[in-house]
């Protein structure tokens, strides 16, 4: 079994959810007692989300490849950048890495290749709506994106920044989120992507009427499918 290196707490709230996911995956594969051999690099959030609002990217990706690069020297063998937003600078994690790197984007688009869908809907923060990033990256697995409208994409980040990252959970901004869903769908979207690793901790399938699309989670899924293939 390789050993996974994640990078994470991205925030810590959304890591959790890797570290539950890679181990109950191998446990279901493995039988009994066993778990994932794995290592986390968790930051200090609020040092990178403030580099990320002064457009000061560079130095996150500095930062980010540095943990990798530490994961790795401590035995890592395959690398996640524990995040969507944080994605952005995978690049720098993998060019300062002899070891693989499993982009967030690759694993939601091989689910929604799987599941046949055309057009899908993106939920994130406004630097993965917005920005060319993500939205590219899953473009090239050959489906349509389709963001919310302005209002709504300012909404679903400042839930995201000023509630998910902290932990907080509150019922009017699963409405919220709910409603925005909806309204993708009644666009022609088959499906949502939960593009940022927190909101998969505010709403499930049980509160929509389309497919959601986890994003955390198929990532998570991915590296241990990874790790037990070697």
């Amino acid at each position: 079994m390789r050993v996974i290196g994640l990078i994470g707490g991205l925030s810590w709230e959304s890591t959790v959810i890797y570290y539950q996911i890679i181990n109950r995956r191998v446990r279901e594969r493995l039988g009994g007692s066993h778990s994932a051999n794995s290592l986390i690099w968790s930051v200090d959030y609020t040092t990178v989300e403030d580099l990320i609002f002064a457009d000061r990217w560079d130095e996150v990706g500095t930062l980010l490849a540095g943990a990798g690069r530490k994961l790795q020297d401590l035995g890592a063998e395959v690398l996640l950048v524990c995040s969507n937003t944080f994605s952005r600078v995978s690049d720098d994690v993998a060019r300062a890495a002899s070891v693989p790197v499993l982009h967030i984007a690759d694993a939601v688009g091989a689910q929604v290749r799987a599941g046949g869908m055309r057009k899908v809907g993106l939920l994130g923060t406004r630097f993965t709506m917005e920005q060319p990033f993500y939205r590219d990256r899953l473009a090239a697995h050959g489906f349509d994106v389709v963001v919310p409208r302005r209002d709504h994409r300012e909404l679903v980040h400042r839930v995201i920044f000023d509630e998910l990252v902290r932990g907080v959970l509150r019922e009017s901004s699963r409405d919220a989120y709910v409603q925005i869903i909806a309204d993708l769908a009644a666009d022609g979207a088959e499906g949502v992507i939960l593009g940022c690793t927190e909101i998969e901790l505010l709403i499930t399938e049980k509160d929509t009427a389309i497919p959601l699309l986890p994003s955390a989670r198929l990532h998570a899924e991915a590296a241990a499918v990874f790790a037990l293939s070697g």
